[in-house]
């Protein structure tokens, strides 16, 4: 059943992304020439097909088409929902164009979306029991429930997500009460972090935390795997069979990952209050040489996403600073050493005689240009107090605590 939905859910995705392509290519023509390549001639005044219209003709296209009368209506909505967000951000964020989808890997049932349907509650609390969810279209589901249900919450939707292991729900809630934002208020400690080459990340303390190598330990066993598959015939069970098993060897890794980096990040914020890191083009770094180094270790998912999340989370201080010239610049008198090699890893300077290890007199620096960035010295009280931190410079921050996730892993429903 959650195969169907999600062939049906492509179908529709990519169904409205040909729909407003060919809307877009109608308007490239010249209005005093002909174009040179045959186009799919759309009317003047016909409008964009956004949102809405598109909604509209899905509603129309379910009364013919029993493919679509057989999936639940606001998952489809929701796809749509998708795309137009998926345009949204090629415009917003500078995105690229959105691409047809070879596979859909999940979709959503928005279990509540007005806050003002009290009626529709008291039904919603039904639908969450102790290992089991009722769903709309597929009734009671159970599943292995990794968290317990926050109270004085209500849930907003079910996402549900195909992976190489199996099925998981998403349950998200969302509270009433509305959250303050929070001051957060700079401390005494401070870390910087460099993200090193023969290291995975340098703290300006001189510690060396040594890059992980998920990917490489696991290698071998991925080699076998696909060696073994390229005999096997495109399509058949034993394909089918492998294909999942090399699946599910990839999720490992890729959770190995996360997990440690969460352990770390939690590591790092037990002893400082503010943490400096480089504001680096991680993306660039995937393309350079050290690209399957960086791309095994994940260090910019953890600078940029897991990093800045356990911060917040924890109360801590989170910044980023220029990167530029971070290991030609002496940590402890500031002046200029010139380019260094790769192959160079000690600094040296030559007008105080400072040695350190090259990637923690970055980590150094790093500190330094962090509490330069802030306006004082972190260390000194500000306003008499009893704070840390500083008065003027004081960083806002969101507060996301009304909105929480449980995430659930379902069998094969």
């Amino acid at each position: 059943m959650v195969e169907y939905i999600l062939g049906v859910c492509r179908q529709v995705y990519n169904y409205a992304l040909a729909e407003r392509k060919d809307w877009l290519k109608s308007r490239k023509s010249p209005i005093n020439s002909c174009s040179l390549k045959s186009e799919y001639i759309i009317p003047a005044d016909t409008p964009f097909p956004n949102y809405n219209i598109q909604s509209k003709n899905l509603t129309k296209a379910k009364k013919k088409n029993p493919d679509l009368k057989s999936v639940n209506a606001e998952v489809l909505q929701q796809t749509l929902k998708t795309l137009d967000r998926a345009f949204s951000d090629m415009k917003a964020k500078g995105n690229g164009f959105p691409r047809y989808k070879k596979k859909m890997r999940s979709f959503v049932f928005p279990l509540w979306r007005d806050a003002a349907l009290r009626a529709r509650l008291q039904m919603l609390k039904n639908c969450l029991g102790i290992g089991k969810v009722k769903l709309p279209q597929f009734g009671w589901v159970k599943i292995w429930q990794s968290r317990e249900y926050p109270l004085n919450f209500i849930p907003k939707q079910v996402r549900i997500v195909k992976k190489a292991s199996g099925y998981y729900l998403m349950l998200t809630f969302q509270s009433e009460e509305v959250c303050p934002d929070a001051l957060l208020v700079l401390g005494e400690a401070s870390l910087g972090l460099d993200a090193g080459i023969e290291s995975f990340i340098a703290t300006d303390s001189g510690e060396l935390i040594p890059s992980p190598k998920f990917f490489r330990d696991r290698l071998g066993k991925l080699k076998l795997l696909q060696r073994r598959l390229k005999n096997k015939i495109k399509g058949s069970k034993s394909w089918l069979k492998l294909q999942n098993k090399i699946g599910r060897l990839h999720e490992k890794i890729a959770n190995t990952r996360r997990d440690w980096h969460f352990k770390l990040a939690h590591y790092l914020c037990e002893n400082t209050d503010n943490i400096f890191v480089e504001d680096i083009n991680f993306i660039s770094w995937s393309r350079g040489i050290i690209r399957k180094q960086s791309l095994d270790s994940g260090i910019g998912q953890f600078i940029n996403e897991i990093l800045p999340f356990v911060c917040w989370k924890r109360g801590k201080f989170y910044l980023k600073v220029n990167k530029d010239g971070t290991s030609q610049e002496c940590p402890s008198c500031g002046q200029n050493t010139g380019k260094k090699k790769l192959s160079q890893r000690v600094h040296n300077c030559q007008h105080c005689g400072y040695e350190q290890q090259r990637d923690i007199a970055s980590a150094q620096v790093i500190k330094n240009r962090g509490i330069m960035a802030v306006g004082r010295t972190v260390k000194e009280k500000a306003g008499g107090d009893g704070r840390t931190g500083i008065s003027m410079n004081t960083c806002l921050v969101t507060n996301r605590c009304s909105r929480s996730v449980s995430v659930t892993r379902s069998q094969n429903p």
